[in-house]
């Protein structure tokens, strides 16, 4: 049967499950199955950098940490439901991506 693929990401984890939130209400009213949200491994970027300008003096350093949660949801093939979900409302700094995929 097909489906859709909703991949979501970002680096603030509200924004995520705000509109996985809304996604679920979309499949409750239209009568669509759906999986998930699923969450998939939060990626961690780090960056270490030495405190002090020129490079002399001592070793201290700072750490930055960014982490991209993602999500993943299966969406049952509806035109209804798939046109209600591109119509959503994307927050600034969240990645989505949906696909056709054949089960």
């Amino acid at each position: 049967m097909p489906k859709a693929r909703i991949k979501l990401a970002s680096n603030d984890i509200s924004k995520i499950n705000e509109v996985c939130d809304y996604i679920k209400d979309i499949a409750q009213k239209t009568g669509v199955s759906m999986r998930g949200p699923i969450p998939l491994p939060t990626k961690v970027l780090k960056l270490t950098t030495r405190k002090g300008p020129c490079g002399n003096g001592t070793a201290t350093w700072q750490r930055f940490e960014m982490r991209l949660h993602k999500r993943l949801i299966d969406l049952g093939l509806d035109e209804r439901a798939l046109r209600l979900v591109m119509k959503v409302q994307i927050p600034e700094g969240l990645n989505i991506e949906i696909e056709m995929v054949e089960d």
